[in-house]
């Protein structure tokens, strides 16, 4: 598998089923390994803190997310194979904890979303065993009362923690290995998209690569957080025109 380190970040050149095949593996082999989702967000954020960009790299997988990602390597000359949105890994990990009989555990959002969320899971993918869910804060000084509420579900074999870029990733950091639970992912707003709190585009916006766009029309709050794209896209250019490269290629073995 080939990495590229997108403005000093890394995203693996991964499909959807090489992902769900590492979900499987780590948790029969039950250790412990961290997904992220980065995008041009994540990138921007990355350059201005050191220790979210080193979370971020050293995670066992990074999946493409972003378009802006894909398309900035591909005006590199280089091409991931595959859009991997963290949302749609989230509906097709729900469907291999459903027919494997994994325990999943969904954490963060506001109070009530994440419940509303493992309710439309199950419906999607019955016999889903939801192990708990619990709204909490992401801040260090509330890690003693998250990881309270995720040791009493049990058996927790996948957690999705929903509380932003950057906040969920640090949240992992600091407890999944504590917890021992194989395989956590940071799933930024996917319980809002589940619960219904927020509409997700249609297929064909979504084919069209245009989903940003469409939560900047029907989410125009989000505005702020929607500058991080056009920044991105002129540091990136900004690094062409001086004669450097924003993307580069590592080789990297699949994490075992």
């Amino acid at each position: 598998m080939r990495s590229y380190y997108v403005m000093g970040m890394r995203v693996d050149d991964v499909t959807f089923e090489e992902s769900l095949e590492l979900i499987e593996r780590w948790i029969e082999a039950r250790e412990i390994h961290r997904i992220v989702t980065p995008n041009p967000e994540f990138a921007m954020a990355a350059r201005r803190d050191p220790d979210f960009l080193r979370v971020l790299n050293e995670s066992s997988l990074a999946i493409p997310d972003g378009i802006g990602l894909i398309l900035a390597a591909r005006l590199a000359g280089c091409r991931i194979r595959e859009h991997v949105r963290g949302t749609d890994l989230v509906h097709r990990a729900a469907a291999l904890c459903a027919k494997r009989g994994y325990r999943m555990f969904l954490l963060g959002a506001a109070p009530g979303v994440a419940e509303a969320a493992a309710n439309r899971l199950v419906r999607d993918n019955p016999g889903l065993q939801i192990a708990g869910t619990y709204a909490g804060l992401h801040q260090p000084e509330h890690d003693p009362e998250t990881t309270a509420a995720v040791r009493r579900a049990g058996r927790v074999d996948i957690i999705l923690v929903a509380y932003g870029g950057g906040p969920q990733e640090m949240w992992l950091d600091r407890n999944q290995a504590m917890l021992g639970i194989p395989c956590g992912v940071g799933v930024g707003g996917v319980f809002n998209f589940l619960s219904g709190r927020s509409k997700r585009a249609p297929r064909v916006i979504r084919d069209l690569e245009l989903e940003w766009a469409y939560r900047l029309l029907t989410e125009p709050w989000r505005w702020r957080r929607q500058m991080a794209l056009p920044r991105f896209a002129a540091a990136v250019l900004w690094e062409m025109a001086r004669g450097r490269t924003p993307v580069v290629i590592a080789p990297r073995s699949l994490p075992q």
